[in-house]
């Protein structure tokens, strides 16, 4: 048990709080952070504004996190740059009125949840592709951006934790191999995340649940009410909502007096895509199972922006080298909030590790674990840990060992333990208001954070609930 016992919930517990009571994520989290260094400053008020504001600053200097700001800011440069040439425009035009392969509110969803399941490589650069891309299109059916901002981040992180081929296999596979190497179980680390897929229930639940409610267009809750209001009154927003990106600077409009083509959006969008398998490979020295993540998307997003000023500028002609760097600049500036709201979300989680939030949660259930019930407890354990921090990488991190480690004592499922963990992390990340990866999903559909959240969370909950269902089942019947 850490020293800090109960007091290691309070941060993101005032985090989660300030977001759903005030909808200012960038407040909410900062307060989380403050509450979090005036515990470890001894409840010294100074030492908590001077150490909230040293430890955002500093967390910078993690180069993990440099890297994925900087890919934050410039992937609204990608974005830009592509609206203008009239890639996007392009593109929309080809599928919707050529090919006529868009037709309705239906198909303008699909095609948002087929890139979701397509575009496994990272859950971030999922989620973009996915809102950047179907963002028009769902506005001229009158689609709320909630419920864009559901679809894109209730298949980017869930298809993601499903194909290991990417950095979460990676981290997956390391965190495995690491009990392996220390005597806990035995067998190779791949075939164990492999063969633990078909129990990730939550990931394959949710895919399910998403693809029925595009597919009958009925929704229950708070993305009914938002359903209605864009439907009837053609608000794609709430009145007084917080779009999380500046609405006019990222309208995907093609400058003046270019003709809109299909492939200034399908070229860059797939450099960036082929670049995220190449650099896990280069990262992990020719093994991309053992690449870094944060490496790989930084240089996908710096091959893509290189990429698209010599076929904008030196191949087409259509920008000179000053409107480039000026559609470069707008859209790394449009992401300045997204980045700013990043660096505190990573603060707290730095908050959560030193204060040991996610070792304190995981101690709770000493002593509760029977071999039957060891799946589900875990599940619901990984899913307040994720909910708590706001990361599924950090549950993974946290939690991994110790299910392993618990499984191994209790004789449990330990294929099922796995899943367990990983469905949790989803889980509990798809329901938390302080989770990053909802952020760039809320970014990505141009929706209020917080209205993305509460919208969102009755269909986690659904999944949830039915994933709980299947680890009982499948704990008794595997025990």
């Amino acid at each position: 048990m850490n020293e800090y016992g109960f007091l290691s919930i309070l941060p993101p517990l005032i985090a989660i709080i300030f977001a759903l009571t005030t909808r200012q994520v960038f407040i909410a989290l900062y307060a989380g952070i403050v509450m979090g260094d005036f515990i470890i400053s001894g409840y010294s008020i100074s030492g908590a504004v001077i150490g909230s504001v040293e430890r955002s600053v500093t967390i910078l200097g993690e180069v993990w996190v440099a890297k994925t700001i900087v890919f934050a800011l410039l992937v609204g440069s990608v974005i830009v740059l592509i609206s203008a040439s009239g890639g996007v425009e392009g593109f929309i035009e080809y599928i919707s009125r050529k090919k006529k392969i868009i037709k309705s509110k239906r198909s303008a969803l699909f095609l948002t949840y087929i890139i979701g399941l397509i575009i496994f490589v990272e859950s971030s650069i999922t989620a973009l592709i996915a809102g950047t891309v179907s963002r028009p299109l769902t506005d001229k059916f009158k689609v709320s951006r909630e419920k864009l901002a559901y679809v894109c981040d209730s298949t980017s992180a869930p298809v993601c934790s499903l194909i290991p081929l990417n950095a979460w296999g990676a981290l997956l596979i390391g965190l495995i191999t690491t009990q392996i190497s220390a005597g806990v179980i035995s067998g190779d680390a791949v075939y164990l995340l492999i063969q633990s897929i078909p129990f990730n229930f939550y990931s394959i639940v949710t895919l399910i649940v998403v693809f029925i409610i595009v597919y009958k267009d009925k929704d229950f809750g708070a993305m009914n009410t938002a359903e209605i209001r864009a439907l009837k009154e053609g608000k794609l927003i709430r009145d007084g909502a917080n779009p999380i990106v500046d609405e006019e600077v990222m309208s995907l409009k093609t400058d003046e007096g270019i003709n809109p083509a299909p492939l200034r959006m399908i070229l860059p969008i797939s450099v960036l895509i082929l670049m995220m398998p190449i650099g896990l490979y280069l990262s992990g020295d020719g093994n991309m199972l053992k690449g870094s993540g944060t490496t790989a998307i930084f240089y996908s997003v710096l091959t893509t922006l290189l990429f698209c000023g010599i076929y904008y500028v030196g191949i087409l002609k259509i920008f000179t080298l000053n409107i480039f760097m000026k559609h470069l600049n707008r859209g790394a500036g449009a992401m300045f909030q997204v980045a700013a709201v990043l660096v505190f979300a990573f603060a707290i989680g730095d908050i959560t590790v030193e204060l040991g939030t996610g070792n304190y949660l995981a101690h709770l259930s000493e002593g509760f674990l029977s071999p039957a019930l060891g799946p589900v407890v875990i599940f619901i354990l990984a899913s307040f840990i994720s909910f708590s921090t706001g990361t599924s990488w950090g549950t993974f991190s946290i939690m991994i060992p110790i299910a392993l480690q618990m499984g191994v004592a209790i004789d449990a499922h330990l294929l099922l333990m796995i899943g367990a963990v990983v469905s949790g992390g989803v889980f509990g990340d798809h329901c938390s208001p302080i989770s990053d990866t909802s952020i760039v999903s809320s970014m990505a559909a141009g929706s209020d954070h917080i209205d993305h959240v509460n919208t969102q969370l009755p269909y986690a909950l659904f999944s949830g609930v039915i994933a709980i269902i299947l680890f009982t089942i499948f704990g008794v019947l595997l025990t």
